[in-house]
């Protein structure tokens, strides 16, 4: 190994090569664990970031050598659980990352190691796939005679017990409700507005819902609309959609990615080549297309045309307000608005174009937290996870209430799961700021007066 240390480059990625058999080479993967593993115990630049770190480090100072030489193999397994794909030690910590010979990407490591265990099959995979199977459960639970009991449920402290017995949801963790009134059903159709392309940004939206919001909160979705539409930019719905594939990522479920990106990828190209940007409210969900699955499809011409027209929709508005196309006719200030930087929203590279919007609406005053509150979509939910979840996002939770404002007036992530977990850390510090958290869209469409 070269003794550099660091790296002056910009940091890339290589593309997954998940289709390789070498790829789910058990003892192939091991070796390459202990290598980086390596160089993760001579550097520890990493450790604060989650546990998985923190478990690696205890395994080798608590080794007979308190080397990497002292572990053993089958415990390497115990860091791969903790790793929920964040993706955040790459992008803002690791020195070591591509092109640095040393080629460290945690991440994908950790990928390569859930895909061999899913394969394998797991004790949990059971509970897994269900948590994962997110069109199955929003389907099932949003049925009109359904809907209300499985809500009631969730909040039921008995059956919560007998869940976290069963499947291994822990009892305390907040769980999303179901709505029989999907937003995909009730969305409004856009006003016919005339196509307006900026120099940075097309002038016509094509809205992928996402699953948390089709499901769970379709008023994201609608206050999406009511926003693009008083910017008089016409959208439309994609014509077909299913899970963007990341809840399955996350398990090392390859094989469900390719078939939902099957369903999803040629309606999205076509709305691509149309000229739409493509809007996704929910950060992983637009990460999903924007970085994992040209990473993992890197030949696949119609995913590169998604990839380079998906947007977060904060950063198409930004956009719009460069080329001097967003309205700014705010009505109604926001007041001390702390917000929390997703993960995934991070990882995309693009800055922080909410807060950056945020910030024009008069009589707003943005307190910024760029650090992960610990829920990772199903991982934060799992009973053996959930108190390490609660407790990465302790420092969240308490610096989303220290607004040097004053008290807060809103708590906002761009990441709604993550805005409910922080929620929840906060009511359970004795900070309880029920009935203040909105997404950041919903913040918009409030500032604009629109109804």
């Amino acid at each position: 190994m070269t003794a550099r240390e660091g790296s002056l480059e910009a940091p890339t990625r290589h593309p997954l090569d998940w289709k390789n058999p070498e790829f789910h080479d058990e003892s192939r993967a091991l070796d390459e664990m202990h290598r980086v593993f390596e160089i993760c115990h001579g550097c520890r630049r990493c450790l604060s970031l989650c546990n998985a770190f923190p478990t690696l480090f205890d395994l080798i100072d608590e080794s007979a050598s308190g080397e990497m030489d002292g572990v053993d193999r089958v415990d390497y397994w115990k860091v791969v659980d903790q790793c929920y794909l964040c993706d955040i030690c790459y992008m803002t910590k690791c020195p070591y990352v591509p092109p640095h010979p040393w080629n460290v990407d945690f991440p994908h490591l950790m990928l390569r190691g859930k895909a061999i265990g899913f394969r394998k099959g797991t004790p949990t995979q059971f509970r897994d796939k269900a948590l994962s199977s997110t069109d199955r459960n929003g389907t099932l639970a949003g049925i009109p005679v359904v809907v209300q009991a499985v809500n009631a449920l969730t909040r039921n402290k008995t059956f919560r017990r007998g869940l976290e017995k069963g499947l291994g949801v822990d009892r305390n963790a907040w769980l999303p409700e179901f709505t029989s009134d999907k937003f995909r059903a009730y969305a409004a159709p856009s006003q016919a507005h005339p196509v307006r392309d900026g120099q940075r940004t097309p002038g016509k939206v094509a809205i992928y819902a996402t699953c948390y919001v089709n499901y769970n909160e379709p008023g994201i979705g609608h206050d999406l609309t009511k926003v693009l539409d008083h910017n008089r930019i016409p959208y439309v719905l994609a014509a077909k959609e299913a899970c963007c594939g990341m809840p399955k990522l996350e398990l090392g479920d390859l094989d469900s990615v390719a078939a939902l990106k099957e369903k999803n990828i040629p309606a999205l190209a076509r709305l691509a080549r149309e000229g739409y940007a493509i809007l996704a409210p929910i950060p992983s969900c637009a990460l999903m297309y924007k970085q994992e699955l040209p990473m993992l499809f890197p030949g696949d011409a119609d995913v590169q045309a998604v990839q380079e027209a998906m947007f977060d929709p904060f950063e198409y508005f930004a956009l719009r307000a460069k080329d001097g196309l967003l309205e700014t006719d705010f009505s109604t200030p926001l007041g001390n608005v702390s917000y929390h930087v997703s993960c995934h929203l991070r990882v995309q590279n693009v800055g922080q174009k909410t807060r950056e919007v945020l910030e024009t609406i008069p009589g707003t005053h943005v307190h910024t937290i760029e650090r992960c509150s610990g829920h990772a979509g199903t991982w934060g939910v799992k009973k053996e996870f959930h108190q390490t979840a609660m407790k990465i996002g302790r420092p969240v939770f308490r610096q989303m209430g220290e607004h040097p404002q004053g008290e807060p007036n809103w708590i906002t992530s761009d990441c709604q799961l993550a805005g409910h977990h922080i929620e929840q850390g906060m009511g359970e510090a004795g900070r309880s700021v029920e009935g203040r958290l909105a997404h950041p869209l919903t913040l918009l469409r409030i500032a604009y007066g629109l109804q």
